[in-house]
This record gives structure tokens, C-alpha cells and sequence, in this order.
């Protein structure tokens, strides 16, 4: 991309699904974001638009940011912005039915994505925007599964961050049966797990990366 949207394709990536991304806006909107790398249409009926990771990236504006945060094993600031899983770390927040509906909501999508984006159809492993946003997608699949994220920089509660090992997140969680039963979860949401001993401490952490077959 040799220059930004413009203000319509702006608009048109900024009202997209935050979880799917998928897209909405007239036909000629949509062509140019193909051309331009930040949408992709789908091959099957109904032939919906969504956004590739580049899309992704200019939706989010401080992904870079973002990431960086995670590298340092802090919890991102959502900022206030659309709906995004807690990754363990954040202050406290809503947890009331409101937030219980919204990552019912926000889980159903990303199925619904790998249904349409996985090249077999299967819902059984992750697809192409979880591997792009790796902590992100591990941690709906922990907080859609009912597990507590942490609260604050201490405390009980899983905490999902970005490792130097491609395609890898680590989940720590104080409590070892807890950190056991997030495993469990997240080997059904379709991802490879190991559990590891942290050489300097001795505590028990997850290493998860999504799995291909």
C-alpha cells in the first residue's frame, strides 16, 4: 500500500467486525480495499468481505503499540474502544451479563470465521486472524470458557502474553490446577499446548500455539 485510505475507506474499515472483520460498504468500496490488501472476498456464497491482517492493522492504528506492550508482559490498553478479550493484567472491569454477552458474542463470531476462512470449513482449529493476533485469540478462548483473567499486576487470574517463539503465547496462572484446567480449554479450542517450569522460579507457565491440522 503506497498511501493511506481515504476517508470513505476509512470509515468502511473502522465500522468492521472487531472480532471477524467483516466488512460492509458499496461494491466499489470494497474492490478497492481488495486491490489495496486490506480486504479479501470470500470464495463461497455469500461472498462477504473481511479484512486481511493488513486491514487489521490499519483498523487497530496502534497495533504496533499494542504489540510492543505485550512483548513486555503488560496488559494492553483497549482504550476504551471495541470489544477486546481480556488478556490478564488490565484493572478491573465489567463482568456482569453485559460482559458475559458480549464474549458469548464475540466467541460465536470467531467460529463463525473459521468456518469461512478455513479452507476445509473446520471450526476445530484456528484460522487465519488468530494467527495474527495470537494473544488476543488465545484469550477469548480462555475468557469465552468462563476462566477469571487477572486483575492488576498481582493476583490470581491467567495472563496471556506474546513469546520471542513464533506463532506462541505464554499463559501463567498462579494457581497450577487453574493453570491446568486453561490448558485443557485451550488444547479444545483447537491449540497445541506444553506446560514448562520457568528455570529462575520454578513456576509452572503454558506454552500455546494454534494448530494447523
Amino acid at each position: 500500500m503506497t498511501r493511506p485510505p481515504t476517508a470513505a475507506q476509512q470509515r468502511v474499515i473502522e465500522a468492521a467486525d472487531p472480532v471477524t472483520g467483516r466488512l460492509r460498504g458499496t461494491e466499489a468500496q470494497l474492490t478497492a480495499l481488495v486491490r489495496r490488501g486490506l480486504a479479501f472476498r470470500h470464495p463461497r456464497p455469500p461472498h462477504d468481505h473481511f479484512l486481511t491482517p493488513a486491514g487489521h492493522r490499519v483498523r487497530q492504528g496502534d497495533g504496533e503499540q499494542e504489540q510492543q506492550q505485550e512483548e513486555k508482559g503488560s496488559a494492553p490498553d483497549d482504550g476504551g474502544g471495541p470489544f477486546a478479550a481480556r488478556v490478564g493484567g488490565e484493572e478491573a472491569g465489567g463482568s456482569g451479563p453485559a460482559r458475559l454477552r458480549e464474549v458469548h458474542s464475540a466467541w460465536q463470531g470467531l467460529v463463525e470465521l473459521r468456518r469461512m476462512t478455513n479452507p476445509d470449513g473446520s471450526v476445530e482449529r484456528p484460522c487465519g486472524w488468530e494467527r495474527t493476533h495470537l494473544v488476543r485469540a488465545a484469550a477469548l478462548a480462555l475468557e469465552a470458557a468462563g476462566h477469571p483473567p487477572a486483575v492488576g499486576t498481582e493476583g490470581a487470574g491467567y495472563r496471556v502474553r506474546a513469546t520471542p517463539q513464533p506463532e506462541a503465547v505464554s499463559v501463567r496462572e498462579p494457581d497450577v490446577r487453574a493453570l491446568r484446567a486453561c490448558a485443557v480449554t485451550l488444547e479444545r479450542a483447537g491449540w497445541q499446548v506444553g506446560e514448562h517450569g520457568d528455570p529462575r522460579g520454578g513456576a509452572r507457565y503454558l506454552l500455546a500455539s494454534p494448530r494447523r491440522v
